[in-house]
C-alpha cells in the first residue's frame, strides 16, 4: 500500500532550498469587471496595497447604491481574506470572485479583497501584517481627498468588518487583536467574521481523527499547510495555530469587539472551532456561533443553498 503524499493531493512540489512551491497552473480565476454591462449587480477592479510587499486588493461595489433623499448612501466596507490553506489561491480565484461578488450585493457593501502574500515563500505573520496594511489603506483611502474613489465616495469607514474564510479567518483574528488596540478613527472595526477559521494543534482532536482520511482536507494535508506556514523551528502550537494554548494574549482578545464564527460538522477542524469560540466567550468576547451539524469545509464555496445561508447569517450580523 502506497503512502499518502500531501504534495500530490495539492498538485504541489517544494524546494526546501529556497523554501518555494511550484504550484498548479490550471486554478481558474475570474477577470475584473470595469465595465458593467445591464443586469450586472456588481464591478470590481485591482488596487495596489502594497509596492514594496507587491500585495493588492480588488475592490467590489454594487452597480444600485441605495440613496437616502436622492443622496447616495454610505455602504458598509468589509475586508476579505480568501482561503487556501496559505499556500493557494489569491483575491482572484473564482470561488472567491463569486462569494465577494454575492456579498456586495446583497448586503450591499464596498468589499477590498486582499491578495495576501503565500506561504511558505512568505511565513507567518507575514499575512497578519498584509491585513493591517490593507486596514491602515483603506482608512487613507478615506482621508485622501486623492484616495480610491469607491472607498473615498461610497464607503462609511465608521462601518467596518474583516471577514476572512479558512486561513482567512485566522488572518483576521490576529489583525482584529492588533487593530484594536490601535487609534484608526475614522475607521471603526465593528466586527470580525470568521467562516470556518483554520486553526490547529499538536494534540489531535476527535473531529480531525474522525475526519483524518477527508477527501477535501486530509490530516497530512492540514499538517502540511502548517509546516509550510507556520515560522521555522515551531510547531502548530504555535499561537499563531494554536491561540487556545496560548495564555498570554488572553488580555489582548478581552478587548475583541463583537465576532461571528460559522463552522459545519464535517470540516476536520470542527472541534478547534468550537474551542476557539468557548475561548472567546470565556474572556468576554461577544460571539455570534453559528455551527451546522451537516456539511463539509468549504461547503458554502459548492452549495448554493448553503451559500445563502452563510450569506443570511453575514447579512444579519452586519450592522
Amino acid at each position: 500500500m502506497s503512502k499518502f503524499d500531501p504534495y500530490n493531493h495539492l498538485n504541489i512540489s517544494h524546494d526546501p532550498a529556497t523554501d518555494t512551491l511550484t504550484r498548479p497552473a490550471t486554478t481558474p480565476t475570474t477577470p475584473t469587471n470595469t465595465d458593467p454591462t445591464p443586469g450586472d449587480p456588481v464591478v470590481s477592479k485591482d488596487v495596489t496595497l502594497n509596492p514594496e510587499t507587491r500585495t493588492w486588493a480588488r475592490i467590489f461595489r454594487p452597480t444600485k447604491l441605495p440613496s437616502n433623499d436622492n443622496t447616495v448612501a454610505r455602504l458598509p466596507i468589509i475586508i476579505y481574506f480568501h482561503h487556501g490553506g496559505w499556500i493557494l489561491l489569491s483575491a482572484a480565484d473564482a470561488a472567491a470572485h463569486t462569494n465577494c461578488s454575492q456579498i456586495s450585493s446583497e448586503v450591499p457593501a464596498i468589499i477590498v479583497s486582499v491578495n495576501y502574500r503565500l506561504a511558505p515563500e512568505t511565513r507567518l505573520p507575514a499575512q497578519h501584517h498584509d491585513a493591517l496594511d490593507a486596514i491602515h489603506w483603506v482608512r487613507a483611502q478615506a482621508q485622501d481627498p486623492k484616495g480610491e474613489n469607491w472607498i473615498r465616495d461610497y464607503a462609511d469607514v465608521s462601518r467596518c468588518y474583516l471577514y476572512g474564510c479558512g486561513c482567512g479567518g485566522n488572518i483576521v483574528f490576529f489583525s482584529g487583536l492588533k487593530a484594536y488596540q490601535l487609534q484608526l478613527e475614522p475607521l471603526k472595526i465593528c466586527g470580525i467574521i470568521m467562516n470556518q477559521p483554520m486553526f490547529g494543534g499538536v494534540q489531535r482532536t476527535n473531529s480531525e481523527l474522525r475526519f483524518a482520511t477527508d477527501q477535501l482536507l486530509p490530516l497530512p494535508v492540514l499538517d502540511l499547510m502548517w509546516d509550510l506556514a507556520l515560522p521555522k523551528s515551531t510547531d502548530r502550537n504555535h499561537r499563531y495555530c494554536n491561540p487556545m494554548a496560548d495564555e498570554v494574549h488572553r488580555d489582548l482578545i478581552k478587548r475583541l469587539g463583537r465576532c461571528l464564527v460559522i463552522g459545519f460538522g464535517g470540516d476536520p477542524m470542527i472541534d478547534r472551532q468550537q474551542e476557539f469560540v468557548t475561548m472567546l466567550v470565556a474572556c468576554g468576547v461577544r460571539v455570534d456561533a453559528r455551527f451546522d451539524d451537516l456539511g463539509f469545509h468549504n461547503v458554502d464555496f459548492v452549495d448554493s443553498r448553503r451559500a445563502a445561508a452563510v450569506l443570511n447569517i453575514v447579512k444579519e450580523f452586519i450592522i
